[in-house]
């Protein structure tokens, strides 16, 4: 067969008008059905073309374009043309939500007809008729996800005839569908009672699958938009509430109120409020009497879950529609709108979060049913949740009423209301943070302020230093002139060649404390810092006797060792030359420093504080004792009646305590043997080395002076060396301060051994203080004699120091050799008893001449 063109088909077109007409209707018509003609009930969109088809497809998405806006106007159009496809008499919308953790369905349009107009089948949120997923058709199906067609409603299980006893409609047989998006379903539509039949056909069943198919479109895109918007709402909610509640942090009211303030515009509801609980959880013995006298009845009344008795003792009410306005109402009656329908109190009670869809309807709880205020304002619906806290208990109630566009709040509404009340109680931690740190800023003032009463200088006891009254005949300090102290203090102090202040071999032993306290304030006034930086002799008096009073009496770590560390820092400085280095302002701090640097001491070393888990062992990491002995007297240069420093400028008190930091830590002898100070330790060394090589004073002193870093590790070095300088002292002292120190670390070992239920090392074991002088020959060998060889290498007028260490080796090293002496004798000794033992054990037994046989070998 030839090819057909144009011209031929146009020929045969004409010729055969009643065919050409028959196969436009069958194939190309595009036109709609009229909306007056009703389509024939039969097969898919039965009677009609695939393009009569296509048309009412056309005409459903034109709708819904059109109603998108709307979801239930979009769907009350698509419900009028299904009517008029199925033959049904009426066709229903249920949508499918969540309150209070339930599912539920809602009626949202009802008797859709074909004529029905939009405003007669919208279901108001107060007129909703509500069920749960077990009853009723709509809920089964709902729950089941399925379509169901059901013939005779009489004969399914699942019918409930609550809707035709509220309308006195009958239904008899009905077609439903849900609409799914993902696991969730939107909506269930119904199609009830065919027109011209006993039941919808399987023909019925696919019409109505195709139709919605379309619906579904807009129904999940609204849903879609909607979750956006409420994840949109949560972030802007968490957003500013963390925004404005880390500004307060002081009380919970306030912030509360700004956080709530500053999210109103994303809440969606007309009105909230704020009742804030109790959160006393006893009550003070004197209110309890009048109930255990009788005179009051004892509470009765609910209480939430961690036994608080429920009190309101603040409302804060948001007024979001119209006027906005606040009104924060404490102590507020028990008939006041927010708690006169028993609402937050249930809620406090149980903790449960309550979503109420007509709560003036409710029977349970007592709503105001008519305006509430002067405003005209009425409760429609509500949703109410507990505030928690971080330790789950109820600090207040937060309650949301009448959402804004006058659908009731469901199940998204409660997780972003929930979401707020949680960082709400959360951020109640801050406060409480910011309270405790308060309270215990508060406790440590307190205890700042006793400490100061029982450590500082007492009047009586700085006249026993200053003798104003005896020498200038004044009863007031006050009145006295600042060079009169002066001149009396000088008088007064010892000589400082007499007493041996500049000498590596003085020894505080014939001296008593109280004179100890006359000779560190010489000191002072040798150094030429009392009149230069201005220093009050009264406060300088004060401060160096509460500086004696803060060292406590144990065995060793007490007053006199902390003043024999600061003689030997005078002594480094001047008599050791040192002093070339540092600035007077330096010397003060360094001087200052070494007389505080074990204040307070316990007795005990560090590892026995972490051993104990003491409070100064959680308070320091690390240096646990050194770091309390530099806030201790950082806490004394707090007050100015002891501030020694009070006359310099910001940037001088900066330099001495950072200088008093870098000091007293240094005396950690810990970081002795810690790997960073073996590299401190070559630091030392190197510097040392450098100074030997050149061959000025001058320059030395500018290659030191030049270098902060240098001048710090010199002066950390310079700490070590006084705080062993007893090692050092002549043998007659260093002998009874080794026992002294000996015997302050067998009260430990006693105290590890009995207390902390350890062994302790021999070192500190009384048991073993025969082992004292080798213990002694180990300590220095292996921590002094490299502290004080460099020192002597350095400036050899150190080497006072370095030769009494030598001569104290010598000295412990005889009486080592003695003990191991009388050692090898006793192993002799118990050698040869044990020997004797063995061969009087052998002649008992009948053993020991070559003519005797063992008994036992003679029985074999």
């Amino acid at each position: 067969m030839g090819e057909i063109s144009q011209e031929t088909v146009e020929k045969y077109l004409e010729a055969n008008p009643q065919f050409a007409k028959e196969y436009f209707n069958r194939k190309l018509q595009v036109e709609a059905p009229s909306g007056g003609a009703q389509a024939p009930a039969s097969a898919s969109f039965p009677g009609q073309t695939l393009a009569e088809e296509a048309a009412l497809y056309l005409e459903l998405l034109e709708v819904l374009l059109e109603e998108a806006g709307s979801v239930e106007l979009a769907a009350h159009r698509a419900l009028q043309r299904l009517a008029q496809l199925l033959q049904a008499d009426r066709c229903s919308m249920f949508l499918c939500r969540a309150r209070n953790g339930t599912p539920e369905v809602a009626s949202k349009l009802l008797d859709v007809t074909p004529t029905s107009k939009f405003e007669d089948n919208l279901v108001v949120p107060d007129r909703e008729a509500v069920f749960p997923l077990d009853v009723g058709i709509v809920g089964w199906v709902a729950h089941t996800k399925k379509t169901f067609n059901v013939p005779d409603v009489k004969k399914n299980s699942h019918f409930s005839d609550f809707m035709d006893k509220q309308t006195g409609y009958v239904t008899r047989n009905l077609l439903a569908t849900p609409i799914v998006m993902g696991k969730e379903v939107l909506a269930v539509f119904m199609a009830v009672n065919k027109v011209d039949a006993s039941e919808f056909s399987k023909q019925d069943e696919e019409v109505f699958s195709k139709y919605l198919s379309f619906v579904s479109i807009i129904l999940k895109l609204h849903h879609t938009n909607y979750l956006y918007n409420i994840e949109s709402r949560r972030s802007q909610i968490l957003m500013w509430s963390a925004n404005k509640v880390f500004e307060e942090l002081t009380d919970v009211e306030r912030q509360f109120h700004k956080a709530l303030y500053t999210v109103r515009t994303y809440l969606n509801c007309e009105r909230y409020s704020i009742g804030l609980l109790d959160m006393t959880k006893e009550k003070e013995f004197y209110d309890e009497w009048p109930v255990k006298l009788g005179e009051v009845e004892p509470y009765k009344g609910p209480k939430t879950p961690d036994g608080r008795e429920v009190i309101f003792y603040k409302i804060i009410d948001y007024i979001l529609h119209g006027k906005e306005e606040i009104k924060v109402i404490p102590t507020p009656p028990t008939d006041h709108w927010t708690l006169v329908s028993g609402l937050p109190t249930y809620v406090a009670e149980n903790g449960f979060i309550c979503n109420m869809l007509n709560a003036p309807a409710d029977e349970y709880f007592t709503f105001q049913k008519g305006p509430v205020d002067e405003t005209g304002w009425v409760i429609k619906n509500v949703l109410s949740l507990p505030i928690v806290n971080k330790k789950e208990d109820i600090v207040g109630v937060a309650t949301f009423y009448n959402r804004k566009d006058g659908k009731p709040f469901d199940e998204y509404d409660e997780h972003i209301a929930e979401t707020l009340t949680q960082f709400l109680g959360w951020s109640l931690l801050n406060t409480d943070t910011y309270e405790k740190m308060n309270k215990l800023e508060n406790r440590k003032d307190i205890a700042q302020e006793m400490l100061m009463n029982h450590t500082k200088a007492t009047p009586d006891e700085i006249k026993s230093i200053l003798k104003f009254k005896e020498k200038l005949n004044i009863d007031v300090i006050e009145d006295c002139e600042e060079k009169q102290l002066v001149t009396i203090l000088k008088e007064d102090l010892p000589d400082p060649r007499t007493a041996d202040l500049y000498e590596f071999r003085f020894s505080d032993l014939p001296i008593t404390e109280h004179e100890l306290i006359k000779c560190g304030l010489r000191l002072f006034f040798e150094i030429n810092v009392v009149e230069k930086f201005k220093v009050p002799v009264e406060v300088l008096t004060r401060w160096m006797y509460t500086v004696r009073k803060g060292y406590r009496a144990v065995t060793y770590h007490n007053w006199r060792h902390g003043f024999n560390v600061g003689q030997t820092m005078f002594t480094l400085l001047m008599t050791g030359r040192l002093k070339k280095y540092y600035t007077d302002l330096e010397a003060f701090a360094m001087l200052a420093a070494a007389f505080c640097h074990d204040i307070d001491h316990r007795g005990t070393n560090n590892l026995y504080q972490m051993k104990s888990t003491s409070p100064l062992a959680r308070l320091h990491g690390s240096s646990i004792l050194e770091r309390h002995h530099l806030e201790y007297s950082k806490t004394l240069l707090q007050d100015e009646s002891l501030n020694i420093f009070q006359n310099l400028n910001k940037r001088q008190y900066e330099t001495v305590i950072h200088l008093f930091e870098v000091a007293i830590i240094a005396t950690d002898l810990a970081l002795y043997f810690n790997c960073l100070f073996f590299r401190k330790r070559t630091m030392f060394q190197k510097i040392v080395d450098a100074c030997e090589k050149m061959e000025t004073e001058e320059e030395a002193i500018k290659y030191v002076t030049i270098d902060p870093t240098k001048k710090e590790i010199i002066m950390a070095m310079m700490m070590t060396a006084c705080d062993l300088s007893a090692i050092t002292k002549p043998w007659e002292v260093q002998s009874q301060v080794a026992l002294l120190v000996a015997n302050e670390f067998w009260e430990q070992g006693d105290l590890e051994r009995t207390v902390l239920q350890q062994q302790p090392i021999p070192m500190m074991d009384r048991n073993k203080k025969d082992e004292l002088p080798k213990l002694q020959v180990g300590f220095i060998d292996f921590v002094c004699t490299f502290v004080y060889k460099e020192f002597s290498r350095f400036h050899k007028e150190i080497t006072p120091m370095l030769n009494g260490l030598q001569n104290n080796r010598v000295e412990w090293k005889s009486l080592a050799d003695e003990y191991d002496e009388k050692m090898k004798v006793i192993e002799e000794m118990k050698k040869q008893e044990e020997g004797n033992t063995t061969e009087k054990a052998v002649e008992d037994s009948g053993g020991g001449g070559d003519d005797k046989k063992s008994k036992t070998c003679l029985m074999l």
